[in-house]
């Protein structure tokens, strides 16, 4: 709902205190949340406390008689559909931050460069659809398909995308894009990815390379109101 004054929750401030350890109180209580991207809404849930970045002609009324609430009825099914509407909505994801320790710049391996030739990549288009800013990154060697795509993601905070093929393992770059991160964007502020919780492989790959589960998070472009 609503804080006190009209206030919507930064939640771009909300993951870079996750990704320190610290978390909204589980109170069993939901909040909105500051859109981030034009276009998109979205449902982020922590532990006993979710936000919802949803335009305003959904009242707090009509979502709580849907069921929202910070245990779990934020992504009930009924609440997607009511934000989905006739639009498209995302799969539910894990939602994971990194703090990016200077050590990471010294991690051993090749470089990421601009990669303009992988931009049709469907990874690409993926992150195209729900994230801004998006630079096309990959290994020096022309013949990789792998791709990484650094972006302005969930909350606003800068979001890692990733598809190893060939030579190049998905550990090679997660931590080639820690360090492209670290040396071009500083290290101030946090990194986030977003995985299927059924792309187990996936996940475990995160997880062994620093990043931590905060949440989730589901997306949708409703076709309800143009922003």
């Amino acid at each position: 709902m609503t804080a006190p004054g009209g206030s919507l929750a930064d939640l771009a401030a909300v993951l870079r205190a996750a990704a320190q350890g610290v978390f909204p109180t589980a109170d069993g209580g939901w909040e909105r949340a500051r859109s981030w991207h034009r276009g998109i809404e979205a449902v982020v849930a922590m532990t006993g406390h979710a936000y919802l970045a949803v335009a305003p002609d959904l009242s707090d009324a009509e979502l709580e008689a849907h069921g929202v609430d910070g245990l779990g009825g934020a992504h009930q099914p009924r609440v997607a559909e009511l934000i989905r509407g006739s639009g498209w909505a995302d799969t539910l994801d894990v939602l994971l931050v990194a703090s990016l320790p200077a050590h990471r710049r010294s991690a051993p391996g090749p470089d990421l460069v601009p990669r303009e030739d992988l931009a049709g990549h469907p990874r690409v288009a993926v992150a195209q659809q729900v994230r801004s800013g998006i630079r096309v990154l990959g290994m020096p060697s022309r013949g990789s398909g792998s791709v990484v795509t650094i972006a302005t993601g969930v909350g606003g905070v800068v979001e890692l995308g990733i598809q190893a093929e060939g030579d190049h393992t998905g550990r090679e770059l997660i931590d080639a894009a820690l360090r492209w991160v670290g040396d071009e964007l500083g290290d101030a502020e946090p990194l986030v990815a977003s995985v299927p919780p059924g792309n187990a492989r996936s996940l475990r790959l995160f997880l062994r390379s620093g990043f931590i589960p905060v949440g989730s998070v589901q997306l949708f472009r409703p076709e309800r109101q143009p922003w």
